[in-house]
């Protein structure tokens, strides 16, 4: 502390009363960023981990905050969430080995594998991610299967999720619509949550996202379903998972794969972790579960 009032002391003697408080903000906030950097170079190892922003930045925040918490006490470091500002950064990050692990969609992970030469290794998905489901949403009475689509407006969420877009996309395209030519405009709205705010105030005709943002916010009243309605549910396919990069030593992927499949609802930590993840409990996984998902980007023409 003592050397934090220091900083703030300096930035406010060579600032102008007007711009003191923006002075100590940056002076702090510069402090704060690089204190992980500050931490590795001073010999005090921090893990880094990060998430596709498929959600808002304070709804991350808050479901990461116990799982760290769990991990520091797993890894006996500092744990650091890292967040990033779209699902390409979080690629990034892991493939060039800026963060330690990250939390991919199916079509992430297939992204982030090709972009690094398969060096990119998933340990852990939530059981419900063996089995996940889109579905569509709409506030139109006219809209009852994805065939009522054609001319409509329609959001996706992010162009590189895998529940938010490519498997609502190649759905359709199973359905006979095909999203570039029969509907009268796709919209992306970046996350799940914003895309049932743009079908809820009119903006578009009708939205796909992932089912479990979906039932979580139908579950907490955050949308009126007298008036927006889930008209189409997907068949199941693999999605998100915890993956790291191949580097990271055997024994420590070990020891990260043990603290999720040891997660339980019987304990008051597992049972806040869990329900924050919208998990009943994590299970192993490996790069064969998501061929599928490989196999649907390369026929959208997503993968580049």
């Amino acid at each position: 502390m003592k050397f934090l009032e220091k900083c703030i002391a300096v930035w406010g003697a060579v600032c102008t009363r007007a711009g003191v408080l923006r002075a100590v903000f940056l002076g702090v906030a510069a402090i704060l960023l690089s204190f992980g950097a500050l931490s590795t170079a001073l010999g005090q190892p921090v893990f880094k981990v990060t998430a596709i922003p498929d959600e808002s930045p304070t709804e991350l925040a808050r479901k990461a905050d116990p799982l760290i918490k769990h991990l520091e006490k797993v890894l006996g470091v500092k744990v650091q969430y890292i967040p990033v500002s779209d699902y390409a950064a979080a690629v990034e990050a892991l493939v060039n080995q800026q963060v330690d692990m990250a939390w991919f969609g199916g079509f992430t992970f297939v992204q982030a594998n090709i972009r690094s030469g398969g060096k990119i290794l998933p340990l852990v998905q939530r059981e419900e991610d063996t089995k996940f489901q889109s579905v569509f949403i709409t506030a139109s009475p006219d809209i009852k299967t994805l065939k009522d689509l054609k001319g409509k407006t329609v959001s996706f969420g992010s162009p590189s999720s895998t529940s938010g877009h490519l498997m609502p996309r190649s759905f359709l395209i199973a359905a006979g619509v095909n999203p570039d030519n029969d509907l009268k405009r796709v919209a992306f709205s970046g996350a799940h949550d914003a895309t049932i705010a743009a079908v809820a105030s009119g903006k578009v005709d009708a939205g796909a996202l992932n089912i479990s943002v979906w039932e979580k916010f139908v579950a907490d009243k955050k949308v009126d379903i007298t008036k927006v309605k889930a008209f189409y549910t997907t068949p199941t396919y693999f999605d998100y998972n915890w993956t790291v990069h191949s580097a990271m030593p055997e024994a420590k992927r070990k020891l990260l794969t043990e603290a999720f499949l040891a997660l339980t609802p019987d304990t008051p930590e597992g049972k806040e972790i869990l329900s924050l993840q919208r998990a009943t409990k994590f299970v192993p996984t490996q790069t064969e579960n998501y061929k599928d998902i490989g196999a649907a980007a390369a026929n959208a023409g997503l993968l580049k």
